[in-house]
């Protein structure tokens, strides 16, 4: 270093200052002056191109430590969701076995908030919307075109945090460095490892058959919701990825540099693919376009997904480093999940539907109010518990497309097997050799239109084809350790209430309940909707001691005629118009038995008109849980 103060310096020291300067105010220069001794010579060194491929620039250590805090973010936030649910789980276990031999009066306890902050946290983060009351009714531009749905406020809290914590690892830099090139491989580095690292929980999110969704009794909705968003930031980061890459090349060698090596390079090659298909898919996944387009989109987006797995696993095989990139046993396990989940789906598919009897069939029905009626009967039994939905499929429309529905009844062939008691007495058991399960089905657009409109022109009443079914998926959230349940459907939502009564009442009359007061309320648009569930609820309505647990409340929203709004019984209320949905739950809070629950599966705008409701009874001294059912597409 000079010594300014003494006023000299030695021939060293000036030739050291010359290279320091040299090397700091020109990056880009090819050439260095180095010294030995007294004699100086120019050398070349590129300060660009090295920073455009391979680890150069990359820091590895903060991108591996970047990526353990990410995935054990993940697991700490699923584990603290478990720790919930085994909580809630313990909780539901002592209050059904503590009351279900205890008539509703009785069941004060449990009626009563146990802990005084639980309303508060109810009302203002975990049933609230993100503001006002609007959360699942559609935000529409006009009839046909609708940009999507809102988070709910803890879901939004969750979402940022995501965000917020993805920004601080993706700029946490060395910005001091005086290379603007080693900067950008920094960023290339960064941004690519937090772009592989995020597509694990993607993927996992992603499967009907991800086991979290039975572990954390989270719904599929939540976890495609989180899908959705975690897909959004990967093609953020993969995109800083690929222009910090481009920013470095093109500074080295200009756009044909950088283009040839696009065309003939595999790395670079396979990894501007990949980019390309993500913003491909991300245009595709925009609400209106989703929306408009439903069927094409999942077609495309299996297909893109496919590829760009494929080309980031090339891309990190095919590089410079010996062995490949570090994330490339990462991308070999997204691989092995992807395909895994997809061979789940198959053996769901082979075990539901084919059998030593035969293959599956449905009965196809046209109902009123554009509706279609399904009855599957399966190749064997399954176990469905209330609250279920499942993927069906038809072979005679669009076979290949496959959608989630609402399982609304269930019926269980038996068959008499004699087991011995005694050496010289056998007694004869049911066993269930196959089941009957029950779907009705609004149609819109695409497949659920195509198969009504096949039901509507045949000339029989009904139609039958082979068909395929797979699931059962969810029915998690069981409601026999609550004393008093309120159930709110919209038209073709009561596939999801119905499928709770008769499991509800059979239950009360075998005192394995709690339950003591069971509410249904149904609105649809005219009385002819009456007809998809008429056989299963004429069924219901027969039940022993059903009088004592069940009310129907039915608003029928444009009645043909004043003979269509009069109420069969006290049990059974038929009213014109929508329900005040308000003042109907306020008054079920006043005759409260026990810990209540309430659930709603229907239209957008009422499920938001019953979260809003549900939150205003969070002041009253008593516990009342709500239940959405939705399918956000």
């Amino acid at each position: 270093m000079v010594n300014l103060r003494r006023g000299f310096a030695t021939q060293e020291d000036i030739v050291s200052l010359a290279t320091s300067v040299l090397q700091v105010r020109d990056a880009t220069t090819t050439t260095t002056v180095t010294a030995t001794g007294t004699h100086a010579e120019a050398t070349p060194l590129n300060t660009i191109a090295p920073f455009a491929t391979g680890l150069n620039g990359v820091n590895q250590p903060n991108n591996l430590l970047f990526k353990d805090v990410l995935w054990w973010s993940f697991g700490i936030l699923a584990l603290l969701v478990l720790a919930v649910r085994l909580i809630e789980l313990t909780w539901a276990k002592l209050r059904l076995v503590s009351a279900m031999s205890v008539p509703g009066e009785q069941q004060g306890y449990w009626k009563l908030k146990q802990w005084s902050w639980m309303p508060g946290l109810k009302k203002h983060l975990i049933y609230a919307p993100l503001w006002n009351k609007r959360h699942n009714r559609e935000m529409r531009i006009s009839s046909v075109v609708n940009i999507g749905t809102l988070p709910s406020r803890f879901h939004s809290l969750l979402l940022l945090l995501y965000l917020a914590s993805n920004v601080a690892y993706m700029f946490y830099l060395d910005w001091w460095n005086v290379n603007k090139y080693a900067l950008c491989a920094e960023l290339r580095g960064r941004s690519g490892t937090l772009g592989l690292v995020n597509m694990v929980p993607l993927i996992i999110l992603a499967g009907r058959n991800n086991p979290l969704i039975s572990w954390l009794r989270v719904s599929f909705d939540t976890y495609n919701l989180l899908h959705r968003w975690i897909g959004r930031v990967i093609v953020i980061e993969i995109l800083i990825h690929f222009v910090a890459w481009l920013v470095v090349r093109v500074a080295d060698g200009g756009w044909n540099s950088a283009g040839a090596e696009i065309l003939h390079d595999r790395f670079i090659g396979c990894g501007t693919a990949g980019t390309l298909a993500l913003l491909m898919l991300l245009v595709f996944s925009f609400s209106p376009i989703r929306h408009a387009f439903y069927e094409t989109f999942l077609v495309a987006h299996q297909l893109l997904a496919l590829l760009i797995f494929i080309t980031t696993w090339i891309h990190c095989a095919s590089a410079s480093v010996e062995g490949g990139l570090p994330q490339l046993p990462w991308i070999i396990a997204i691989m092995i999940i992807w395909m895994a989940e997809r061979l789940g789906r198959m053996a769901r598919l082979v075990y539901c539907n084919v059998s030593a009897v035969g293959y599956t069939e449905a009965m196809v029905e046209a109902m009123p109010g554009d509706t279609t009626r399904v009855t599957m009967k399966l190749a064997r039994h399954v176990d469905v518990k209330p609250g279920s939905h499942a993927y069906i499929r038809f072979s005679d429309v669009n076979m290949w497309e496959n959608h989630p529905f609402s399982i609304a009844w269930v019926e269980h062939t038996h068959e008499e097997e004699a087991l011995p008691i005694s050496e010289k007495e056998t007694k004869k058991v049911q066993k269930p050799v196959a089941t009957t399960v029950c779907f009705v089905i609004g149609a819109q657009t695409g497949f659920t239109r195509k198969l009504y409109d096949k039901a509507r022109a045949s000339k029989s009443a009904a139609i039958t084809m082979r068909a395929a079914f797979e699931g059962p998926y969810a029915g998690h959230h069981s409601l026999d350790s609550y004393g008093h349940a309120v159930l709110f459907a919209g038209a073709t939502g009561i596939t999801h209430q119905i499928s709770y009564l008769k499991h509800l009442i059979e239950g009360y009359c075998a005192g394995t309940v709690a339950m003591r007061r069971l509410t249904l309320v149904w609105t649809i648009r005219d009385y002819s909707s009456l007809e998809w569930i008429r056989p299963w609820m004429d069924e219901i309505l027969r039940l022993p001691k059903r009088k004592e647990l069940l009310r129907v409340k039915l608003f029928v929203t444009r009645p043909k005629n004043p003979r269509e709004v009069v109420s069969a019984s006290s049990t059974v209320q038929i009213f014109p118009g929508r329900p005040n949905i308000t003042m109907l739950l306020a008054k079920e809070v006043q005759e409260q038995m026990g810990a209540m629950c309430v659930t709603v599966c229907g239209p957008g705008g009422l499920a938001d008109d019953v979260r809003d409701a549900v939150r205003k009874v969070q002041d009253q001294k008593t516990v009342v849980d709500f239940i959405e059912e939705s399918f956000t597409w």
